[in-house]
């Protein structure tokens, strides 16, 4: 078996079943999957009935070859980009220009937020603390040094202190983020700081024992907050979904699993504004804004992993999947 499909078996798709039947393709349609990873989402979508067609795309090109091979059985139904999910649209519209046709309208759309374990496995792409690897982070690593990518050692390393601090407190929502901030500072004076053990070391010592989060590392914040910011993760993430539904069928579904409570709460915000419409100060007597509601809730409340696949698969214990239905 060649290290590609042992990738993909290993692989576990977060909260499958509800994000299917969120999407609801049982029904033959043209679906996107906006983040593929190793492709699990996908082969269940196009699986779920022989007339589904899919647009994937992702911004790992690791990723994307385990997803090829996952998906090559399904032939000409899939076809896969290269790109950040923020590009959806171009992407969309390069497909439809390639098969002759007005740009699709999708009947499920899926962004899967955040981190694959592709990517947390890799102890060289820089993402967990749990082995040695350089302090890297970049989602998209086929980008050059040269090309100007930031990398989560330049942000450790170059951020003025002032600027670490913001960056743990914006992203990574951690009380301690002078304190941490100041802690970095004072180690890469003596030597650049260049793997992600020694970034932990670092946190796990600036942060009193009676401040750390029980069952939690103490460094955990940092590193998503670095993430964030490495990758530009909490950008544009607003603007995309907007743009998302607009490539919606009418009672076409869009489905979003989030991680953390920052990528979610954008989330719900935006969606809560497409679904509200009018954006009129509560003293106008009338809409004068004249803008209608694009889309309906299909539940006020997100869908959060079973315990039975928190138990099979701990890092979907964070995981909200908000569905949303075009009008």
């Amino acid at each position: 078996m060649c290290e590609t499909s042992s990738r993909a078996e290993r692989h576990i798709s977060v909260l499958l079943h509800e994000a299917l039947d969120g999407l609801g393709c049982e029904n033959p349609g043209m679906f996107l999957d906006a983040t593929v990873g190793c492709g699990g989402h996908s082969a269940a979508i196009v699986a779920r009935h022989p007339d589904n067609r899919l647009i994937g795309v992702d911004q790992d090109e690791v990723a994307l070859q385990i997803a090829r091979e996952r998906l090559q059985e399904f032939g000409d139904r899939v076809t896969l980009y290269h790109a950040r999910h923020e590009a959806f649209d171009r992407v969309a519209l390069e497909w439809a220009q390639a098969h002759g046709i007005e740009a699709p309208k999708f009947q499920g759309m899926l962004f899967d937020l955040g981190v694959s374990s592709v990517q947390f496995d890799d102890a060289e792409r820089g993402f967990s603390f749990q082995r040695s690897g350089w302090l890297d982070m970049r989602m998209d690593a086929s980008t050059l040094p040269e090309s100007g990518a930031l990398t989560a050692y330049q942000v450790v390393n170059m951020y003025e202190e002032k600027a670490l601090a913001d960056v743990f407190f914006r992203y990574g929502e951690e009380r301690q983020s002078r304190r941490i901030a100041r802690k970095i500072v004072e180690a890469r004076a003596a030597a650049p700081i260049e793997t992600t053990t020694q970034l932990a070391e670092i946190v796990d010592r600036a942060i009193p024992k009676k401040f750390q989060q029980k069952g939690i590392h103490p460094a955990t914040r940092v590193f998503q907050a670095i993430r964030i910011e490495v990758n530009g993760e909490l950008r544009e993430l607003g603007d995309t979904l907007e743009r998302a539904v607009a490539f919606l069928a009418p009672g076409g579904r869009l489905c979003v699993i989030s991680f953390h409570s920052l990528e979610d709460r954008i989330v719900k915000q935006t969606f809560a504004r497409l679904a509200k419409g009018c954006e009129c100060p509560p003293s106008c007597p009338v809409c004068i804004c004249g803008k209608t509601p694009q889309i309906a809730l299909v539940s006020k409340k997100p869908v959060t992993p079973s315990e039975e696949e928190v138990r099979l698969n701990p890092r979907s214990r964070s995981a909200k999947l908000r569905i949303v239905e075009r009008l």
